[in-house]
């Protein structure tokens, strides 16, 4: 039993005579890019929130924008953290593995061949990202806004950074990849605008139609049910074209966003109302055509 102990006792002694030397000149190497590794991911992490926090800005027109802003600045820093950590993930394994006496220099010619290979098939996905990550950070536009990308139009319900996904008014659902993006118009940014055009005869009195106009724009702004949606009453704007049958007159005004299309709606109406009361045409298209006589033989 005492020879067993002996035995034990010399395994021992010649293990810790080879990690021994390992640990003190290997090991704390390892251990010191592993430390640095989390130091390195703490301070990145506390520096990405720091400047997403800082560099979004809040939109308040939206209500609720703190809440708004919160999720923008959480799902940017989320996605920046991802690619910190892989990234710091990597770097920990190709330094490690050299100080365990395995040559990288294979591997990372692969890798460089396989990187290559996948950055050009992968150009327009990365493509996407940046840019959705630029629509996020921006706030060019969130989901259920209104906007026209390219020339599609629709409600957005989904944003991520590969794609927007739009609904359109004929419940198209459109899928759009965020890098193909050139040109985003918001309809309800901020706010939105009532913009009507309508055509009055020529013989109308053009004093008592402004009149009418302002008037109906006014009480429709201040109409219990519609008060919270309009920012500025739709009032008369100016004489903008002469038509072949009409004066065309334009009315603007200001309302919330995605409220313009109700309130244009219900402002038709009142006017079309008021028009008849006050007897002011609106002229239909017509056509004067002359006959010539035909000589009887």
């Amino acid at each position: 039993m005492e020879i067993q102990n002996i035995f034990h006792l010399a395994d021992i002694y010649r293990i810790s005579q080879s990690i021994v030397p390992w640990f003190f000149s290997t090991g704390i190497k390892i251990i010191a890019i592993v430390i640095s590794a989390v130091v390195v991911d703490k301070i990145g992490r506390i520096f990405i929130e720091k400047l997403v926090r800082e560099l979004v800005k809040p939109d308040m027109a939206v209500p609720d924008y703190k809440e708004a802003e919160r999720k923008r600045e959480d799902t940017l820093i989320r996605i920046f953290n991802n690619i910190l950590r892989i990234t710091i993930i990597l770097v920990l394994v190709l330094s490690i593995l050299p100080q365990l006496g395995i040559d990288i220099t294979g591997l990372l010619a692969g890798a460089g061949i396989v990187g290559i290979a996948l950055g050009l098939g992968a150009r327009s996905l990365i493509q996407d990202f940046l840019a959705g990550i630029f629509i996020i950070l921006e706030n060019v536009y969130r989901i259920g806004d209104v906007v026209c990308l390219d020339g599609t139009c629709g409600a957005v319900e989904n944003i991520t950074l590969r794609k927007t996904v739009l609904r359109d008014l004929d419940g198209v659902q459109h899928h759009i990849s965020n890098g193909s993006i050139k040109k985003a118009s918001n309809l309800s940014k901020d706010f939105a605008r009532v913009n009507l055009n309508v055509g009055i005869a020529y013989n109308s009195d053009l004093k008592k139609v402004i009149e009418v106009v302002n008037r109906v724009g006014k009480e429709l702004a201040e109409d219990p049910e519609w008060k919270d949606s309009i920012l500025k009453p739709p009032q008369f704007v100016r004489v903008d074209d002469f038509a072949d049958s009409a004066m065309i007159i334009k009315i603007v005004g200001d309302t919330k966003p995605l409220k313009q299309w109700a309130v244009t709606g219900e402002l038709r109406k009142r006017l079309k109302i008021a028009f008849d009361k006050e007897n002011i045409e609106i002229p239909f298209p017509q056509m004067v055509v002359w006959q010539r006589g035909i000589e009887k033989k």
